[in-house]
């Protein structure tokens, strides 16, 4: 019933009928036999005597290595676990003939018939193959034509560009995920630069404004004030049995919104997504989470519509209990997970980082992604400027915003000048910190002990941003105050008197929210300024020349920590880490993008950027004893990322009961 009909290299090509049945294969040779579908105790004992001991239900196949065409009579199935040529990607393709990988383990499912087509995780649309349709009892439930992966994106990216307005296109994006989780990923893979602003910053924000009011499906887990002394019990209603990387906010500072509650669910989601895409974590171990723990949002107390706990937020040692109570319970289920921590307060975020980072795998992205990020773009700015890394302890900053992320910022930069060769007093002395109430200096009477390094003792007490420019005359001016204007074009242009080619960061978001624009730094410096923002801005003109500005974006480097962290399985995140993937961030720029003021790569290059750093972070993680994986050198831990890096392909699938699998 199986014949082998010809081999390309290692790959071995093997057809069959469309009778329903399957193709177990060893992954090492030409080994096949055929099952018939019915016999589920005999496919189960074949699929466990033939897998590769390496083999996952990651399904980590690069998109590249496989192609279909339209559906035949006969599939063919090209077989082994070595690399196909490129020459046979083309010169072996023949119609009527669909290719696919099948060293990719099939997949034994619980579900069948329809209720496999309304699972995201499991649903092809119209791309089932006919023998998969009758294995899950699905023919008739679906289109007649049988479809492939590609077809299908570019179906899709054609009504998402027919959409007007970005919110709408947010919605189609979400209900495209709701429906097919491998298809979505494909396409935000395919078009990231261009999706990557819609699915999170700064759409998003707008998304979370209207979370209730567009409220569609529920997505993540939510943990509120009610479900206190039940959370250890609750975590196990959340049905995968393996989570890698978990997201979670309370809704307390929600970008620059301020308390959206629950309704800031829409950043975890968001950011989740971009872990997939950008860095390669299966969708299946990734888990939002929003802690409702009230809210001080007087429209959010009053609103119909408002989908959390209409009280006020619990404060003191009634949130520090909620918080320790679920961190408990997620680690008791899910001992190996990353939690990071999104959008919390200042009143709170540094106090969680610091009490909890020595105890579990977690990090705040708000305080060291943005620090990791906006460190490595000062080091592209003094690359393009002519200087190196060393020259990072001669800078003088000015930053506007003194809350966890300026904090955040400022400390990582401070540790980068430590590590340049700076004393961490002379460090310290290249910090000039304005907050609302003007600079801190060491006279201000209230003050948290993160600020007090940074407290100036040579300045006056509450001087504006332009006083402080004026003083401290910094080579770098930072914005973290998530105000929009506050680099007004008086204090731009002071800061250039003093300094031959100014670096702005304006890195507060969503847009509206940014310190300055890209035109107006251009403007106010005639175009002499190393800029990049939080927010995207568009191409600037000015005397004859266009300007590409490049946004300073977390997700440059929080997916590329994860997938490090994961593919380790390292116990904790730590400060050197986020140093080496700021530094790997920067050398990831190329000479003629720093020439054209670019100092951060394409996001279209972002899941090549996310592999470096995990590479460079499981390293670290092992030189530091925390990895609970090892590999030999450089060249090991380069494989076993690449192996564990998500690609959204369809993989077979097998209907199998519970007691089967």
């Amino acid at each position: 019933m199986w014949r082998q009909t010809s081999r390309v290299g290692g790959w071995h090509k093997l057809h069959c009928p469309p009778n329903g049945t399957f193709a177990a294969v060893k992954s090492s040779g030409p080994v096949s036999c055929s099952v018939p579908l019915v016999s589920r105790t005999t496919t189960r004992s074949l699929l466990q005597q033939h897998r590769a001991p390496s083999v996952t239900h990651r399904f980590t196949t690069s998109m590249s290595q496989s192609l279909a065409t339209a559906p035949a009579p006969y599939r063919s199935y090209v077989t082994d676990s070595s690399t196909l040529p490129t020459h046979a990607l083309t010169s072996q393709k023949r119609p009527g003939v669909q290719y696919t990988r099948f060293d990719i383990e099939p997949l034994l499912v619980e579900k069948e018939g329809i209720d496999i087509i309304h699972d995201p995780l499991y649903n092809k649309g119209t791309a089932f193959p006919y023998p998969e349709r009758d294995r899950l009892n699905i023919r008739g439930l679906v289109p007649p034509r049988c479809t492939i992966i590609e077809e299908q994106v570019e179906r899709v990216r054609t009504r998402f560009y027919s959409i007007q307005g970005n919110l709408a296109r947010y919605v189609y994006l979400q209900s495209l995920r709701d429906r097919n989780e491998t298809l979505f990923y494909r396409l935000l893979m395919q078009d990231i630069e261009n999706m990557a602003p819609i699915i999170y910053t700064p759409t998003v924000g707008e998304a979370c404004l209207q979370f209730g009011s567009q409220f569609r499906r529920a997505r993540g887990m939510y943990f509120s004030a009610a479900d206190k002394g039940e959370m250890s019990a609750m975590v196990y209603n959340w049905p995968e049995r393996e989570v890698d990387v978990i997201v979670v906010t309370d809704g307390s500072r929600i970008l620059g919104l301020g308390d959206l509650g629950v309704h800031g669910m829409g950043i975890p989601i968001g950011k989740l997504s971009l872990y997939v895409a950008g860095g390669g974590i299966h969708p299946s171990r990734t888990l939002p989470v929003t802690l409702d723990v009230g809210t001080n949002n007087e429209t959010a107390l009053k609103d119909p519509f408002y989908l959390g706990l209409q009280h006020k937020r619990l404060s003191g040692q009634a949130y520090d209990e909620l918080i320790d109570e679920f961190m408990q319970a997620v680690y008791n289920r899910w001992p190996n997970c990353l939690i990071q921590f999104e959008d919390f307060s200042n009143e709170h975020a540094m106090s969680l980082l610091q009490k909890y980072q020595n105890s579990y795998c977690c990090f705040n992205d708000d305080i060291q992604g943005t620090g990791a990020v906006a460190l490595s773009g000062v080091l592209g700015a003094l690359r393009a400027i002519g200087k190196d890394a060393h020259d990072l302890r001669n800078q003088r900053i000015v930053c506007l915003g003194a809350g966890s992320a300026g904090l955040g910022v400022v400390s990582t930069i401070v540790q980068g000048m430590v590590e340049e060769g700076a004393t961490q007093e002379e460090a310290n002395r290249n910090v000039w910190l304005v907050d609302v109430a003007g600079l801190i200096s060491d006279k201000r009477a209230k003050m948290t002990d993160v600020q007090r390094p940074f407290a100036r003792p040579d300045a006056t007490e509450g001087l504006s941003l332009l006083e402080t420019i004026r003083a401290a005359k910094p080579t770098i001016l930072l914005g973290l105050s998530g105000k929009g204007g506050g680099f007004t074009e008086e204090a731009v242009r002071e800061m250039a008197k003093h300094v031959d080619t100014p670096i702005i960061f304006p890195m507060s978001n969503p847009t509206h929210l940014s310190e300055c624009s890209a035109e107006q730094a251009y403007n106010w410096t005639n175009g002499n300024v190393i800029f990049a923002s939080g927010s995207p801005f568009g191409p600037v003109s000015l005397n004859g020349k266009t300007f590409t500005p490049t946004q300073s974006n977390n997700m440059f480097i929080y997916p590329g920590i994860g997938l490090g962290i994961v593919t380790c399985k390292s116990t904790r995140v730590t400060s050197s880490m986020f140093y080496k993937a700021a530094k790997t961030l920067a050398s990831l720029v190329s000479p003629e993008a720093l020439a054209k003021g670019k100092v951060y790569p394409e996001i279209s290059d972002i899941r090549e950027v996310s592999r470096q750093i995990a590479i460079e972070v499981c390293q670290v993680a092992a030189q530091e004893g925390f990895a609970r994986i090892n590999r030999r050198n450089k060249e090991e831990w380069t494989e076993l990322v690449n192996k564990t890096m998500y690609v959204p392909e369809y993989v077979p699938l097998i209907h199998a009961p519970t007691h089967y699998s």
